[in-house]
């Protein structure tokens, strides 16, 4: 028996805000499970020289700390009635060293850009607009800030049904909806499809 799809979340009930100092227990919340494996939205930013990343707990002291006395919030999440049921990673790609450094992932040229890393969506909340509405709220967020620009490096799932557990990078359907256009076919890769370079200006 095929299990009926959850009902959509009307954007109306959905605010998404970014991850302030107050916030870092709903962080705790959305990223803390052990479905997440101890990244705690670290993979990009760890040191240039760092070959692999940290250990569980020292991610997570490194987040604690960009969430608490970051000069940007690394991420914004999404609340459903008050309830955190989303998290999405970005910054400045600067600040991230090893994307900076990444040989799968290249700058494409010299804007001050922002990168959108990863979505997490809490279980019993996937695929009901959450990540559309968490998008939508980076998007917002960045240009804030003042970035030119801001990208992502989702897959294209070309129609295939791709398990959440690769979904963190976004989809390219959902981005080209929100007006990002496809930029660079990267050599990275998840669900062993390959990650498009996709950006959105916004001046």
């Amino acid at each position: 028996m095929t299990r009926a799809a959850a009902e959509p979340i009307a954007p109306d009930r959905l605010e998404v805000v970014p991850a302030t100092s107050e916030r870092w227990p709903d962080v705790v919340t959305l990223l803390g499970g052990a479905d997440e494996r101890g990244c705690w939205c670290q993979a990009w930013r760890g040191s240039a020289g760092r070959s692999t990343p940290a250990a569980p707990a020292g991610n997570r002291a490194r987040l604690e700390a960009q969430v608490r006395s970051g000069s940007f919030a690394p991420g914004v999440i999404a609340y459903l009635d008050g309830s955190p049921v989303g998290w999405c990673g970005l910054g400045p790609r600067a600040a991230m060293p090893r994307l900076v450094n990444s040989r799968t992932i290249p700058s494409v040229d010299e804007a001050p850009v922002w990168s959108i890393g990863c979505f997490v969506v809490r279980t019993g909340f996937r695929r009901r607009g959450v990540a559309r509405a968490l998008l939508r709220g980076a998007v917002a967020y960045v240009r804030s800030q003042g970035a030119p620009c801001v990208e992502a490096y989702p897959i294209d799932p070309a129609g295939a049904r791709v398990s959440t557990s690769f979904g963190f990078t976004g989809f390219t359907a959902m981005f080209e909806a929100e007006g990002f256009r496809r930029v660079l076919l990267t050599d990275a890769h998840s669900a062993s499809l390959p990650r498009w370079l996709v950006r959105r200006d916004l001046t």
